[in-house]
């Protein structure tokens, strides 16, 4: 059944009647994301006081909550134009849902194994969900607006920093005002839900150019190949690793036995993961050089496939631990404070790409160079603030920075890569996401951990053994670190924000007020967390300065073969330059 319910409205950006009302559902349907996203990275805490997990394992729950969104988006993406956007809408809906249901089944005093699964399984099936709602936003925004995608792509992801500002004022006033229990907060996220089913309900969507010009699948994946392939295999493949440890070790780990037996079956374990994760990422990339009769792929999008893997990771790998960071080294209220004043500058911000680049001439990739500077000043910035009024400075810069990162490079690869249709743009946004929760998430929650214990045990080793976490943090080819645990430094972080507030009750709003009502070595493991904090956004700085090389790369790139051009399906150009 369609039945089309929006106003009959166009212009000579929309190419058809009811663009714009989809616009608007696909803008609800990526604010329902933002809203779990933000309320999530606010009760961080909360999991860690309550369940004793530590940095490394909560990075894991976050990261969870970006690697299924690969998963939705890849294979809605490579199915949208077959089996049409509307069954994957009514998917995506089921998938919220199903993500409330097994989030909340975490309850108070329920033991860390089984609320680590509860968590981790509820976050990747919100993912999912919104993963599959992209694999219908992008490409169907990019369809009904061609002759001004970035413009229209940046409204459309204006509701993901829309949903952090409404998720973020909805956690400080519930979490901080209330007292509110975070599974309430939490469900907030289903209001939007419901207002995107609705929407999105009976409407007509047209098809990708690639899908009418009856392209298979392994035509759209030409562009892609092998070397596109390798980018999003990869990340496949340290995902898999990484879901199959725990199962295996739980397999293969004896309960009970010697140390050194132990730590044999652990090893082989996470051995084996990772030789079963390869072989799963091997076949995968075989596949698409099959189905693309081995095609290379274009080197172009590989660079923009691997520079998305980046954004990822800097951008809503890093927005996932801000409040936490922001909360350590201010205060809990005020790192609340400043996400939602980062979020609220990219929100106003994203509407503002069709004046910077018709109006100040820059080129997609020239906005996304610029973007890439501000965002490394904006963290290195951020990881000296000693005041809010400071913090608002930095986190400022650093919000612009971000703000056209995400909606820009889907953009440059819908100009540049017509004839994919919704595959790359949605194979893009996976990578994006992937990374975020396996690079970005995890390696911050990595660098944490490190840092901090590194630093704790460099003031007072007796401190370290005493509040060291007892499992050691890994990441990537780094070495192992133990890092601080998460149940007694959520204690004293109880403590000293106890203190804060009882003191702004009083008047007082000196910050070195309340470090006082703290014991000498309480003050000590408060002060190596956060330095922590401010080791791991310098780290974190390198991920855009990377970021901003590459883009002056494909600056001069561009500039030697005659400007950034739109293409059209069979490879000449349209109109529209720079």
């Amino acid at each position: 059944m369609s039945i089309t319910t929006a106003p009959s409205r166009t212009d000579d950006d929309a190419l058809a009647p009811n663009a714009y009302w989809l616009l608007w559902a696909g803008f609800m349907a990526i604010l329902a994301a933002g809203v779990g996203f933000a309320i999530r990275g606010g009760i961080f805490a909360d999991w860690g006081r309550e369940y004793g997990f530590s940095g490394a394992e909560l990075g894991r729950i976050g990261g969870a909550g970006f690697t299924g969104f690969c998963f939705g988006i890849i294979i809605g993406g490579v199915i949208a134009d077959k089996i049409g956007y509307g069954k994957l809408v009514t998917a995506a809906f089921l998938f919220h849902v199903l993500s409330a249901v097994v989030t909340f089944g975490a309850s108070k005093g329920m033991d860390k194994a089984t609320a680590y699964q509860l968590l981790f399984w509820g976050m990747f099936l919100f993912a999912i969900a919104n993963g599959t709602l992209e694999a219908v936003a992008n490409p169907l925004v990019a369809t009904l607006f061609p002759k001004n995608r970035t413009h229209y792509l940046n409204i459309l992801h204006a509701s993901w920093p829309a949903g952090l500002v409404l998720g973020g004022v909805c956690g400080w006033v519930l979490g901080e005002q209330y007292k509110v229990a975070w599974q309430y907060q939490l469900a907030l996220y289903l209001v939007p839900t419901i207002v995107y089913g609705i929407m999105f309900f009976g409407q007509t969507m047209p098809k990708s150019e690639a899908s009418k010009q009856g392209l298979s699948i392994g035509e759209m994946f030409k562009d892609v190949g092998i070397l596109g392939g390798l980018v999003v295999c990869f990340l496949l493949a340290l995902f898999f690793a990484d879901t199959l440890k725990p199962i295996l070790t739980g397999l293969m780990v004896p309960a009970q036995g010697e140390k050194e037996a132990i730590e044999l079956a652990s090893s082989r374990a996470a051995s084996a993961s990772q030789w079963i994760g390869y072989l799963i990422g091997f076949a995968l990339l075989f596949v698409i050089a099959f189905i693309t009769k081995f095609s290379l792929g274009s080197l172009l999008l590989f660079v923009l496939f691997v520079t998305h893997a980046l954004v990822g990771a800097v951008e809503l790998g890093t927005d996932g631990w801000i409040q936490n960071i922001t909360g350590n080294i201010l205060s809990t209220p005020e790192g609340r404070i400043l996400f939602v004043f980062t979020s609220a500058v990219m929100f106003l911000l994203r509407f503002c790409a069709d004046f910077i680049e018709k109006k100040l001439g820059l080129s997609p990739v020239a906005l996304l160079l610029g973007c890439a500077a501000l965002a490394c000043v904006g963290l290195l910035l951020t990881a000296q603030i000693t005041s809010f009024v400071f913090a608002l400075v930095a986190l400022g810069i650093y919000a612009v920075g971000k703000t056209f990162f995400w909606p820009t490079m889907l953009a440059v690869a819908s100009d540049r890569f017509p004839r994919t249709g919704a595959v790359a743009i949605s194979i893009m946004g996976g990578i994006g996401m992937m990374s975020a929760g396996l690079i970005g998430s995890a390696g911050l929650g990595y660098a944490k951990d490190r840092f901090s214990g590194e630093e704790l045990q460099s003031k007072n080793p007796a401190l370290m053994a005493e509040y060291k976490s007892t499992e050691a943090s890994k990441f990537l080819f780094f070495p192992e670190a133990t890092g601080l645990d998460g149940k007694k430094l959520g204690d004293v972080q109880k403590k000293l924000s106890d203190a804060q507030e009882q003191l702004a009750k009083a008047g007082t709003t000196d910050p070195k007020a309340a470090l006082e009502k703290l014991t000498t070595d309480e003050r000590t493991v408060i002060d190596a967390s956060i330095m922590g904090d401010r080791k791991t956004l310098i780290a974190d700085a390198a991920i855009p300065a990377t970021m901003a090389a590459i883009y002056l790369c494909l600056l001069l790139y561009f500039g030697a073969i005659g400007g950034y051009k739109v293409l059209n399906i069979d490879g000449t150009a349209k109109e529209k330059s720079h």
